[in-house]
């Protein structure tokens, strides 16, 4: 028996071994090569940069507010400034106040701050009245009309031959002066006859035609001269500036006195003959 009990332990035990090796392998987990292992160091960043998204929304709000900033109206209570220079309604400069002290000469006199001049040093503002500030707004908005109104200037194109009857003419020179009123730039073209030679100089004398349907309002902003190999002849009218609209007001000025006086000198040679 005991050396039976001798060749039965080894193998009960090489039998316990494999069985413990087959049990592990079942519940150990293998290692993913393609996962990163999570006890990998991470690179670590040296600078953090801040970049800000690009959008239009907030620049156009900042306009926004920069425009209402700047636009004549009541600041009201809120002074931004501690001390700021102040001028009186009549425009007098009563020196740099303290915002405290602005505020109580606006509630004793009942009168609005307004802010004049944000660049100087101190800030700029004077106290006016309501009736003072809707005045000073109409004044403003007439200034903004007047202003000649920037940007590429228009050009408009006619095209049409030289043997064009005179009720056809007629209707092109208003459609052209309806554009020069508006300021725009007018390129006329007229084509020869092709059953016929023609001289260049009866075309420039339907572009001064048509000019004469203008006086006073439009010019040649390019003089007629002969393109598509002379074929044609083109020009450009423009609308005068307001130096040439004076100067032609004054010229026909003149020219209306010249007339009363011929007219006064020929009336006493007549009284003269008479007598």
């Amino acid at each position: 028996m005991a050396v039976l009990l001798k060749r039965l332990m080894p193998q009960a035990m090489k039998t316990d071994s494999s069985l413990l090796r087959r049990c592990f392998r079942r519940h150990t987990v293998k290692p993913d090569l393609a996962r990163p292992s999570l006890t990998a160091s991470t690179p670590k960043l040296l600078h953090l940069i801040s970049a800000k998204g690009f959008s239009t929304v907030g620049d156009t709000e900042g306009e926004r507010r920069q425009k209402r900033r700047d636009a004549f109206s009541n600041t009201g209570r809120k002074i931004s400034e501690r001390v700021i220079r102040v001028l009186d309604e009549k425009g007098v400069d009563l020196g740099t106040m303290h915002r405290a002290d602005v505020i109580r000469l606006m509630d004793k006199q009942d009168l609005r701050l307004v802010q004049r001049n944000t660049t100087s040093e101190p800030p700029e503002y004077q106290l006016m009245t309501g009736a003072q500030i809707h005045q000073e707004r109409l004044r403003i908005r007439e200034q903004e009309k007047a202003k000649p109104k920037t940007g590429p200037t228009v050009t408009k194109e006619l095209i049409f031959s030289s043997n064009i009857g005179q009720h056809d003419l007629d209707t092109k020179s208003k459609q052209i002066q309806q554009w020069i009123e508006k300021k725009y730039h007018v390129q006329v073209t007229i084509k020869k006859r092709k059953d016929a030679e023609q001289p260049g100089s009866e075309m420039d004398e339907i572009f001064n035609q048509i000019l004469q349907t203008m006086p006073g309002i439009a010019t040649f902003l390019s003089r007629p001269k002969a393109v598509r190999g002379g074929t044609a002849s083109m020009c450009v009218f423009r609308h005068v500036s307001k130096k040439e609209e004076k100067a032609y007001r004054e010229s026909q000025e003149s020219q209306k006195g010249d007339t009363l006086s011929k007219d006064d000198r020929s009336s006493n040679k007549s009284d003269v003959l008479c007598q």
